[in-house]
């Protein structure tokens, strides 16, 4: 597995933006807004040329939200080079798949403190198949 991010909810960009960029010198290395799911993510990092470094996503949620209790911290998140075969010998180890790969990309577990865990395959999509097309989300991620 290799890290890669660390997702952040924050309630304005400016002032993430701000913090992140001016104070802590941190660079914004990627935007995406998504129309449909009225999200904007931010990519933060250290330098541009690196496309290994770990990195910030800071998720901004177009409708308000108030973040309680953890709320706007997200997810972890690793690369891995086949997700379905990480998937399968994790759930022979006894880890629930949370969010299965029904889209042959991305699963969600969760470590013994709640905390979540994205796992993305590494690179295209898998050819999506069963069972994991058919298996459904359990519980929350």
């Amino acid at each position: 597995m290799k890290y890669l991010h660390t997702m952040i909810r924050i309630s304005n960009i400016e002032e993430s933006l701000d913090f992140f960029c001016n104070k802590l010198g941190m660079k914004e290395i990627k935007r995406t807004n998504n129309e449909k799911g009225e999200f904007t993510l931010i990519f933060l990092g250290q330098n541009f040329e690196d496309k290994n470094q770990p990195l910030i996503e800071l998720t901004y949620n177009w409708k308000t939200e108030i973040y309680n209790g953890g709320r706007n911290f997200g997810h972890l998140a690793f690369s891995v080079k086949n997700i379905y075969k990480t998937c399968d010998n994790l759930m022979k180890k006894g880890i629930t798949i949370n969010r299965p790969p029904r889209d042959g990309r991305m699963a969600f577990i969760k470590s013994p403190d709640n905390i979540s865990i994205e796992l993305l395959q590494d690179g295209e999509a898998l050819e999506i198949k069963d069972p994991w097309k058919s298996m459904k989300n359990i519980g929350s991620w």
